[in-house]
Parts: structure tokens; sequence; C-alpha cells
């Protein structure tokens, strides 16, 4: 008895390790305003079940909301992805209502029209992760090699490895987050390759997991860290110019794409349009030009959309 009241005093605070030389467990502590991790109790039955079956089909969500710097449990944003679809479907069925007695159209549509919606708003949601993980990934590729060369340069000069993550944990956007993670886990007695390790892992940006691997590689071996990290960005450099000049000659094929369906087309189809359906005696509505506009827009926005999405983020 004496023997196990000494080792619950000396046990330490929870998450504390009882191992020498191993880091503490990371607790999770619940922030102002936070729903707890897990907390699913106010969902409705039917919610609870369909997330349960969402969940075990979606193994990865996990670790996509991981990969998006997203702290919410996987059972809770399935729960709320659902609410939200509901919500979207009930939103554009009304607006589709209204529109179909407008054209006199048969309300009976809506009975297929709601599903749609619902399952196209659910899919979407549940894509959000990923979209943010890569947008994430973007936006720490844009500024890793200047800030890796600004490590590099403090390395060469005899600055120690945690300063100079210290010193570019600010100015560089995300990856200053990134490195300001690690120096924080370091600071709390995580070992450096250890922290970098856990922070690679919940990156999305392989170009900053590869930083990282020659980093805690040539710390593990003993080799010199400034000469490792030189040349893996240089390699990085490269690539990103690589992809710039593969973006330049993918813009010839979509300009092209873009004066025929946005510019030409609408202009010449609704001037054919008038002509045609002057002969045929049909007469056009504002309605029609409306509706024609509307298109046009649309295709003009898919066009600039895809664009902007394949554009590399990098600055040379």
């Amino acid at each position: 008895m004496a023997d196990e009241k000494d080792r619950k005093l000396n046990a330490g605070p929870a998450g504390a390790s009882t191992y020498p030389g191993v880091p503490p467990a990371p607790t999770l502590e619940k922030k102002e305003g936070q729903q707890p991790i897990g907390a699913t109790g106010r969902a409705p039955p039917l919610i609870r079940s369909v997330s349960q079956r969402i969940l075990v089909s979606s193994p990865n969500l996990r670790q996509k909301l991981r990969l998006a710097g997203m702290n919410d449990d996987p059972l809770l944003f399935i729960q709320q992805s659902l609410v939200t679809a509901g919500m979207m479907s009930v939103m554009f069925t009304v607006l589709f209502f209204f529109l179909l007695q407008l054209f006199k159209i048969s309300l009976v549509a809506l009975v297929v029209l709601f599903p749609i919606f619902f399952l196209a708003s659910f899919m979407l949601r549940m894509q959000y992760p990923t979209s943010k993980a890569r947008k994430r990934a973007r936006e720490v590729d844009r500024e890793l090699v200047f800030a890796g060369r600004q490590m590099l340069i403090e390395l060469k000069a005899g600055v120690p490895l945690f300063d100079a993550m210290l010193s570019i944990s600010r100015d560089y956007g995300e990856i200053s987050k990134e490195f300001a993670k690690i120096v924080d886990r370091v600071n709390a007695g995580v070992p450096t390759d250890v922290a970098m390790h856990d922070v690679a892992e919940d990156n999305p940006s392989m170009a900053f997991k590869r930083v990282i691997l020659q980093l805690i590689n040539s710390i593990r071996s003993g080799s010199d860290v400034a000469k490792a990290l030189g040349s893996v960005l240089d390699q990085i450099s490269r690539e990103q110019i690589t992809e710039l000049k593969a973006y330049g000659q993918k813009l010839n094929p979509l300009g092209m794409f873009y004066m025929v369906f946005g510019i030409i087309m609408p202009s010449l189809g609704i001037a054919l349009a008038i002509i045609i359906f002057s002969f045929l005696s049909i007469n056009l509505d504002v309605t029609f030009l409306y509706a024609f506009l509307l298109g046009v827009a649309m295709v003009q926005y898919i066009f600039v959309t895809v664009i902007e999405s394949q554009k590399p983020q990098y600055e040379f």
C-alpha cells in the first residue's frame, strides 16, 4: 500500500510521462466557446446514427482535418456537415419553388431536386478539408524558399538551429506558423527532431516535409545542417521554376478556349439567335436575354476560376 501511495504522489500532473527522456503526452485543452471533442450528445439520434455510418466509410477524415489545420472531431464535423447540407437544400428548394411557379412548371420536380441539393451540399461540405489543405499547402510553399534562405544564411553565420528557426517564426505567413509550432514544442521540452517530425506530419506541403526531413536526418546523423538545407532548397527552387514554365505553356490553350467560349460564341450566338428567331416569328423576351447573360457570366467565371486555381503561388 505504501509503494502504491508513493507511485501516485510521484505520478505528476495528468499527461506527464513516467519514463525519463520521453516527452509528456499532449493534453487537450478546451478553449472558451469551443465545444469539447466528442461532444455529440445534442445531435438527434438519426443524425448521430447516419454520422457513425459515414465515419466508418471515411477512415481518412481525421487525417484530412489535421492537414487542413482543423481541430474538429470527425464525428462532430460530419454532423455539422449534415445539418449544413439540410439547411442549404431547404434554401435552394424554396428558391426553385418560386422559380417553378414563375415559369409555370410542375412542382413535382421539387421531390427530385431536394435530395440532389442535399447530396451536392453534403459532398461539397465534406470536400472542404481537402480544399483547405490544398490552400494551406500553397501558402506554405509560397514563402518556403525565402524563409529557408534566411535560415540557411543564419546557419552559415554560426547561429544555432533553434535560434534560426525562431527568427523565421514570424514575417513569413503560414510557414512562420509552422516553425512557431516547432519552437513552442522545443520550449516545452520536446526534442528538436521529434518536434519537427510531429509538425511535418500535420502539414500538407510536400516541399515543407522534404525540408524538415533533411533537417531531421542531419540532426540525427550529426552532419552539416546548412549543407543539407541548401541542397534541398536548390532542388525545390528548380522545381518551382519548372512549374511556372509549365503554367505559362498552359495559358495558351486556356486563353484560346476563353476567347472562343467566353467572347466569340456568346456575341455571335445572340446575333444568330435574333436572326433565326425573327424568321421563325418567335419573340425574344427579356427573360431569355437575362438567362443568356447569366450563362455567359457563369462560363467566364468558370474559366477565370480554372486559370486562377492552376496558377503557382511562387514569386521570384
